[in-house]
């Protein structure tokens, strides 16, 4: 299969052209307009897509897959919460949905795939790098906040970031669920004693880049954010290889 990279289709114009089975992985289809177009089997997957539109034959749909989201997803609807009790309601909810996932889960299937995806493990490791990121080093300022079994996403080499931090080798799942453990009794705590005057003080963003500050609110928003994403992207992938 032939690899596209870069910006050589920006404003480009196709007609009667066949993309029919192709892939498209971490790319910009922003602002693609597409007329007489057969869609069947689309299949879009976006976490971006709730901070903008998508138009279906003139209908913004965004909100109606939202609402279907937090429909398959009880509880998901609080990580917009403004308040540190909403707040500690969604991540009791979403806790209690990854514990059904992670407990339900067969031992061979925890580091198995689908092709360009996270396994289990793997996405357990990366929600213990969200959470170092978004609690230690933003919230508690911790000077350097990250485990070193962290799943660091794509591309972060590229931006600059200190790879030297993580370890190579892969972790036993024992180590990963323990580590996890730990960083979710984190939340908890921190979560336990948070008052609305803490929820509005200001941050740092952690992956820098910007001019956000996000209030310690909009840090804990993140991590619910981040843990209801990867929770769908791991059961659809478990039912694909199960």
């Amino acid at each position: 299969m032939t690899t596209f990279s870069g910006r050589e289709f920006e404003g480009a114009t196709f007609v009667k052209a066949s993309f029919k089975g192709a892939t498209l992985r971490f790319s910009d289809v922003s602002g693609v307009t597409m007329r007489g177009v057969d869609v069947d089997g689309l299949d879009i997957d976006s976490h971006d897509l709730f901070f903008g539109s998508l138009l279906v034959n003139g209908v913004d749909v965004v909100p109606l897959v939202d609402a279907e989201l937090n429909r398959q997803f009880p509880g998901r609807e609080l990580q917009k919460a403004q308040t540190p009790g909403g707040l500690r309601e969604g991540w009791v909810a979403v806790q209690s949905a990854w514990q059904a996932t992670v407990a339900g889960t067969p031992p061979n299937l925890v580091d198995a795939h689908v092709e360009g995806e996270w396994s289990l493990a793997q996405t357990l490791r990366h929600l213990i790098l969200a959470t170092d990121a978004w609690l230690r080093g933003a919230i508690l300022q911790v000077q350097q906040p990250f485990h070193e079994i962290g799943q660091i996403f794509t591309g972060a080499g590229e931006m600059g970031f200190d790879m030297s931090i993580f370890r190579t080798d892969p972790p036993a799942y024992e180590e990963i669920l323990a580590v996890r453990a730990e960083r979710q009794k984190m939340v908890t705590d921190f979560l336990a004693t948070a008052t609305e005057e803490q929820m509005e003080e200001e941050r740092e963003n952690p992956w820098g880049g910007g001019d956000w500050r996000p209030s310690v609110g909009d840090c804990i928003r993140v991590i619910l954010e981040e843990e209801w994403a990867h929770l769908r992207y791991i059961r659809r992938d478990l039912a694909l290889l199960g």
